[in-house]
């Protein structure tokens, strides 16, 4: 009986990043130790050059729309790789290469804060955004898009109330577009409690 050779380049799909190439991106690369567990790899292996290795954030990923299904699939989309390198199990050897700078750190902003920046919106039609960590939107800093409020540009019309509140996904570090409207609220106190809610550290996907 002959048995299959095992496909040495078999590409795997999206998967936790191996744990010696996080602490390569810890001790080497300096990537602070809460966020080198948020990225995702997809491998390529190859048995004489060690495995191909692509990192990318997911919630990034899907905030442009792209669906990572593997190493060569990324081929396409660049934008989304954050390094790129190869590593092998038996040397213990990772070499990473940095390929699009991601903005991992942000302010948080505490309940008063936000308050204070919704209560300056002074323009119709002016907005201010607050990055979140909860929610069904994807991308930025927190991973979970940003909440919007904006100054209500039909207020004081009838019916109208001062504010306008939406969720979107960010890219980078701005959000997509307006996003989709929430509610609306002539209350920036009861806004800045419901924006604080998600507006925290990063959390494990």
């Amino acid at each position: 009986m002959f048995w299959k050779k095992k496909d040495e380049g078999a590409e795997k799909g999206p998967q936790n990043v191996p744990g010696m190439v996080q602490q390569y991106l810890i001790n080497d690369l300096k990537i602070d130790p809460d966020f080198a567990p948020l990225l995702k790899a997809v491998v390529h292996r190859d048995g004489e050059a060690g495995h191909l290795i692509r990192l990318y954030d997911e919630s990034d990923a899907a905030a442009r729309k792209v669906i990572v299904q593997n190493y060569s699939g990324l081929n396409q989309h660049p934008e989304v790789v954050v390094y790129e390198g190869t590593f092998d199990e038996a040397s213990k050897k990772v070499e990473l290469t940095e390929k699009n700078k991601f903005n991992w750190t942000t302010t948080i902003f505490s309940e008063a804060e936000i308050l204070s920046k919704i209560e300056g919106l002074t323009q119709p039609g002016s907005t201010v955004f607050f990055y979140q960590a909860r929610g069904a939107n994807n991308g930025g800093p927190l991973g979970k898009g940003c909440n919007i409020i904006e100054l209500n540009p039909q207020y004081p019309g009838k019916g109208q109330r001062k504010y306008n509140i939406y969720t979107a996904d960010v890219v980078g570090t701005q959000p997509v577009d307006k996003g989709q409207r929430l509610w609306n609220s002539d209350k920036p106190k009861e806004i800045a409690k419901w924006v604080i809610q998600g507006h925290h550290k990063r959390l494990y996907s």
